[in-house]
């Protein structure tokens, strides 16, 4: 597998915010959004074997992993091999993906987390797959201005996804009118900061 780095760190976001967790970030992306703040796992990176990686998440001794890139679904089929044999050691796994690429074939396997790419992000996510989430996955909304926001909104009036719904402001912009925004329009979202960028870790 192509793999830009691993390390352990807390849960930034989703479900599972704040929980100490495995991070593996593959290489390669098929979109380019305006916003990334992960630009350098478009890379190649290094090539490690499956058998090397489960070793070192069972050596981290941790029972959470998060996958995550770049795009990790691009190396899908070594993702399954990966998947199957921490399904059998009990380790529970998100995967976070911008949605662009079918998953149903692995959600057996692992959680999803969909980032549903907004007109500010310059790129599109493929909104039929969110049809494909179930309540333990989640839908994630980076919102940058009020067109993104009238985007979700339209997005979640026309798919009615099952997955729990999380907004994530553009980190730097100002979140006061969306936080009133999300309260005054009752939306059935969560709202979410960056935790790690708060705290400042990895």
């Amino acid at each position: 597998m192509r793999v830009t780095e691993s390390f352990v760190s807390l849960q930034g976001e989703g479900e599972r915010q704040g929980m100490p967790c495995f991070f593996l970030r593959l290489s390669g992306c098929n979109l380019r959004c305006a916003w990334c703040d992960t630009e350098y796992s478009f890379e190649k990176g290094t090539e490690r074997s499956v058998d090397t990686i489960v070793e070192e998440i069972a050596q981290s001794k941790l029972p959470y992993v998060c996958i995550t890139g770049g795009e990790p679904l691009l190396q899908k089929e070594e993702l399954k091999t990966l998947l199957e044999i921490l399904k059998a050691a009990n380790i529970f796994v998100d995967i976070e993906t911008n949605g662009t690429i079918p998953f149903d074939d692995i959600t057996q396997f692992a959680s999803i987390s969909m980032d549903v790419k907004c007109p500010s992000s310059g790129e599109m996510s493929d909104l039929s797959l969110l049809a494909h989430l179930q309540k333990k996955d989640c839908v994630k909304f980076v919102i940058g201005d009020e067109a993104d926001y009238l985007y979700m909104v339209e997005v979640l009036a026309a798919r009615k996804p099952k997955a729990p719904v999380f907004i994530t402001p553009v980190f730097g912009t100002d979140t006061k009118w969306l936080v009133e925004t999300i309260i005054e329009e009752r939306l059935p979202v969560r709202f979410q900061l960056q935790l790690h960028k708060l705290v400042n870790v990895q």
